[in-house]
């Protein structure tokens, strides 16, 4: 195996470097002279597919009147973000637009929706090779919802659907979003799962004081709840072909799934009806997919050992700045095969998205 460049990579991959700029690629673009870093894995080009990746449209949010959380979050001129994602090694960017309209009234939300989804389809068409996206869906409205995800991607050719981690209150398990994980899994779509942070412990107060709590450890909270219903309300057994992309590497869920394995042993008759499979197994069975926000090379280990390395897809979660390295981070994950890191650096992504098709 070839030995990787320094700084950059593990053994067996690397980001192939020019003489000329000790390591990237050198690609003039219309914002100026910007090094875009191409991966290779022994030798061959890869594409590499940011699954996670977050941006806004201002005229979907006007409906709302509200303001833009962040600038770098407009796509407007796409420049800043492109550059960002040339100076990451990152070749295409699944964009993503967390949920702020679950309690708006229906008309309200179709419209929003309406314009978002437009907004997101002209952003992509504008740059085809760089940028997908998902489908915004008024997920508090379902028979609404199933028409936006028939419009999103049929009619404005989206790449999957996101989601919030529950809907005002509400679990994504409760039946009565049925009807949207069927369309889902009838049109064979990714679900981007996103959280908002557990705001009735955010309400209560448990997650204030020093460290950012609410985000730090809300987050991964929610997105832990949320899966935890999915398995044990049945909604995963009734839906099989539904497939779910929970971040920030699934919250807490896999390095602790084997507690709820461990509750239907030790409480059986008060688990409820029990799933179909243990709690683990739906780890491995092609259902959940995660991404690789997990800050460590150990970290990022431990997930795999647990789901598999073919359920893994590198994220940035731009432009929040948890990270910059995602590449790095699988390159000098030790034990990973070049297929494996094929597989997470783009190739699971672009295969759930439809970019191999």
């Amino acid at each position: 195996m070839s030995k990787q460049p320094t700084g950059i990579g593990f053994v067996g991959c690397d980001l192939q470097r020019s003489p000329a700029d000790n390591g990237a690629h050198s690609h003039d673009t219309a914002q100026g002279h910007t090094h875009r870093q191409e991966v290779s894995i022994n030798g061959t080009r890869i594409t590499t597919v940011d699954i996670h990746a977050h941006c806004a449209v201002p005229e979907a949010l006007a409906v709302l009147d509200l303001p833009c959380e962040k600038d770098t979050l407009l796509m407007s001129d796409p420049a800043e973000r492109i550059a960002a994602m040339d100076s990451q090694g990152i070749d295409i960017s699944a964009l993503s637009i967390n949920p702020y309209w679950y309690h708006a009234e229906r008309d309200a939300a179709a419209e929003l929706i309406r314009i978002q989804n437009e907004g997101l389809a002209e952003i992509c068409a504008a740059n085809p090779d760089r940028f997908v996206a998902f489908a915004t869906i008024a997920l508090q409205h379902p028979e609404l919802a199933v028409e936006q995800i028939e419009y999103g991607v049929k009619q404005l050719g989206l790449r999957g659907v996101s989601i919030g981690c529950e809907v005002e209150g509400e679990e994504l398990a409760d039946p009565r979003f049925d009807p949207v994980w069927a369309k889902c899994d009838e049109l064979d779509l990714l679900v981007f799962m996103h959280p908002k942070g557990t705001p009735s412990m955010v309400a209560g107060r448990r997650l204030s004081g020093s460290g950012v709590l609410q985000n730090t450890i809300g987050n991964p909270l929610d997105t832990t709840i949320a899966l935890s219903h999915l398995i044990f309300e049945g909604t995963l057994d009734r839906h099989p072909g539904l497939k779910i992309c929970a971040v920030h590497g699934g919250g807490y869920f896999a390095s602790y799934a084997h507690r709820s394995d461990a509750v239907i042993r030790t409480f059986p008759q008060r688990v409820g009806p029990l799933p179909k499979k243990n709690p683990t197994q739906y780890l491995k069975d092609g259902q959940l997919y995660f991404d690789t926000i997990v800050f460590d090379p150990e970290a990022l280990n431990y997930l795999i050992s647990q789901t598999g390395s073919d359920k893994i897809m590198i994220g940035t979660d731009y432009p929040y700045g948890w990270t910059s390295t995602e590449v790095e981070l699988v390159m000098r994950t030790p034990g990973l095969t070049d297929d494996e890191r094929i597989a997470i650096l783009g190739g699971t992504a672009a295969k759930l998205l439809g970019l191999d098709r």
